[in-house]
């Protein structure tokens, strides 16, 4: 017989089984049928007076001038590059030989194997699956490749390897760069049995950054197990294809004899074949092999997540997640930095998902990756604030292919380069205007409109008063205010000009639906005397 509490015990068991179905469902649905709510009257980041492709143009001749001078200094046999403004190559050129044998001049279409420069391609095949709900970067990576569950940790709290683990570096695997090199062509089998015997970590997971060719390998697996597909067509099939990347390969064999670019290395003063390395399980770390002319298309995509806006979506992966994927994890700063001009100037480092990612003191940010095998050496940068993206590929091992700082050194500092600017948010300009008639009459009316119910609780209408009219006394006359810079659709500064000198104003609006002054700052700069 049960007891009136078990069955009580039962009841309450049952109603929060119904309970947590139908949450569990509620959130199922609004999370994937409910239309996205966004605004009409967003206003995205513009270039108000746009002359980057006439800059980039005028440096032409001596941008190819340095590229010579490089080559022939870095002992390099071949050089392709190309400098793009949002979907638009306008720069781009060759100096050197694909092939030294038969003297054949590389050009921007002939094809170099990109290597590291993959890993992206790969991070982005993940978050793509993501988006699609076939995978959590959350999951364990074990649960798709069960070799994985072999693993020995380090210590006994450390988390097992997470999918996002292996995008941002940070498995605890050991830098494998000279090694992981060399496996581009092993099996499948090798790999997987390198996790079956336990492979070597350096750090926990979760723990720090640190470079690993294995992971990104790794991350193939997992592609290969999710889609049921050999990595490689997923990639061209998924990514390659709708980009019309239909120049880039994975197979040297594939590449006809007049574009394929021999690697070398430059050892007793000559240089001496490399032999090329066919794609294997380590293709995901970097077997791709691709020219300007293709490789310009992915940077052009690359650049298309900036700035967010409610623009129809085109690409294989959604704007949102190609941001997610140039956003740094784990950064770390570099104090000793210098910047173009050769002055101290701390930079910020990270890894977002197969991209590095870097901020210097000055708010420039550029997104890149480099690429090296035996015989190669690659990189590309892009900056997301400007719309321009810098590639360049050589023949020469482990070699930068360019004189990557004397290019930064042109275009920041010795032209009028700007990045783009926030427009006025409407709700921005329209309390402006307020606060200036607000500061000079203090109307209730005006008031009620226009301030958060915090304003006068942190300080009392007598106390602003009185202070703002400190200011204005010593201020003088209004004569006119500056331009609103803003900070973003909320937050913004400006100058009004007076009799004597400027008040400098600073505020910020509430998150409530008709967002209201929280914060007013005002100061008063006098005008210099002139003698």
């Amino acid at each position: 017989m049960i007891s009136t509490g078990r069955i009580g015990l039962l009841l309450i068991s049952g109603f929060m089984v119904i309970a947590a179905c139908k949450l569990e469902n509620e959130f199922d649905a609004t999370d994937t049928t409910k239309p996205l709510l966004y605004s009409t009257d967003f206003k995205p980041e513009i270039f108000s007076n746009d002359q980057r492709e006439s800059i980039v143009k005028e440096l032409a001749d001596t941008i190819h001038s340095l590229f010579k001078t490089y080559l022939a200094e870095s002992h390099i046999p071949g050089v392709a590059y190309g400098i793009l403004i949002d979907d638009q190559l306008v720069l781009d050129s060759a100096v050197g030989h694909l092939n030294i044998a038969d003297q054949n001049p590389a050009s921007t279409s002939s094809v170099f194997r990109i290597a590291s420069m993959t890993k992206s391609f790969t991070a982005m095949a993940i978050v793509k699956l993501r988006d699609e709900g076939r995978l959590s970067l959350a999951d364990a990576a074990e649960r798709y490749v069960p070799e994985m569950k072999n693993l020995e940790y380090l210590t006994s709290d450390a988390p097992r390897i997470t999918i996002e683990n292996l995008l941002t570096m940070t498995a605890g695997f050991p830098e494998d760069n000279p090694w992981g090199d060399r496996q581009l062509d092993e099996s499948d089998t090798m790999l997987l049995q390198l996790m079956s015997n336990g492979a070597a970590f350096s750090n926990i997971p979760s723990y720090n950054y640190e470079y690993s060719n294995t992971g990104y390998a790794l991350l193939g697996q997992i592609i290969s197990a999710v889609t049921e597909r050999p990595y490689q067509h997923y990639i061209t099939s998924e990514i390659l294809q709708p980009l019309g990347m239909n120049n880039t390969y994975w197979e040297y064999d594939s590449v006809a004899q007049s574009l394929l670019v021999k690697g070398y290395r430059w050892e007793d003063q000559e240089w001496k074949d490399e032999p090329m390395l066919h794609d294997g399980s380590f293709g995901a770390m970097g077997g791709l092999l691709t020219s300007i002319q293709d490789f310009s298309k992915y940077v052009s995509f690359l650049l298309s997540a900036w700035p967010p806006r409610s623009e129809t979506e085109a690409g294989p992966v959604k704007r949102s997640s190609l941001r997610e994927m140039q956003t740094p994890q784990f950064s770390r700063m570099f104090s000793e930095a210098t910047d173009f001009r050769g002055d101290p100037c701390p930079i910020m480092i990270g890894y977002g998902f197969g991209l590095g990612v870097r901020q210097d003191c000055h708010g420039i940010r550029l997104i890149s990756h480099g690429g090296a095998l035996p015989g190669f050496g690659s990189n590309y940068v892009f900056f997301p604030d400007y719309g321009i993206g810098l590639m360049a590929f050589c023949n020469l091992t482990y070699t930068s292919p360019w004189p990557f700082q004397e290019i930064v050194k042109l275009l920041f500092r010795d032209t009028t380069l700007q990045p783009r600017s926030l427009p006025v948010s409407d709700i921005l300009s329209q309390r402006k205007n307020q606060v200036i008639d607000l500061i000079q009459s203090w109307d209730q009316e005006l008031e009620q409109e226009i301030l958060a119910e915090n304003f006068y609780l942190d300080k009392s209408r007598e106390h602003r008063e009185h202070e703002v009219d400190s200011l204005l006394t010593l201020a003088g006359r209004i004569l006119d205010s500056e331009a609103l810079i803003p900070s973003n659709q909320l937050r913004g500064r400006f100058s009004i000009t007076t009799e004597n000198g400027k008040l400098n104003v600073f505020f910020t609006l509430s998150p409530e639906a008709n967002p209201r002054v929280q914060r007013l700052d005002i100061s008063f700069q006098k005008s210099e005397v002139k003698e």
